[in-house]
């Protein structure tokens, strides 16, 4: 219970515009370091590097919500992931 003499602390909200673009960084940085670490030549754009990094941030977040250096290794290597999966689809649609 608030006591009239304490304030609420506001809560971070991720729909203000800030929080938009701290996602967009943080998911240009997570997918261009899974690109980086991950071998081989991945012909994609930097929209969908983007949203590799965001996704992979995202998944990396449901199985370990600590965040810090570890979250980032975890976003990083869940991004490598849906990378190959990217390329998986991507060569099934090249071939048929």
């Amino acid at each position: 219970m608030i006591q009239p003499h304490q304030h609420p602390v506001p809560q971070e909200d991720n729909t203000m515009p800030g929080g938009i673009i701290y996602t967009i960084i943080i998911g240009a940085v997570i997918g261009i370091l899974a690109r980086f670490f991950k071998p081989g030549a991945d012909p994609m754009g930097w929209i969908l590097t983007i949203l590799l990094g965001i996704a992979g941030a995202y998944i990396g977040s449901l199985f370990y919500a600590g965040g810090g250096f570890m979250g980032i290794i975890i976003s990083v290597v869940c991004a490598i992931v849906l990378l190959f999966l990217y390329e998986m689809i991507r060569s099934k649609t090249a071939k048929g």
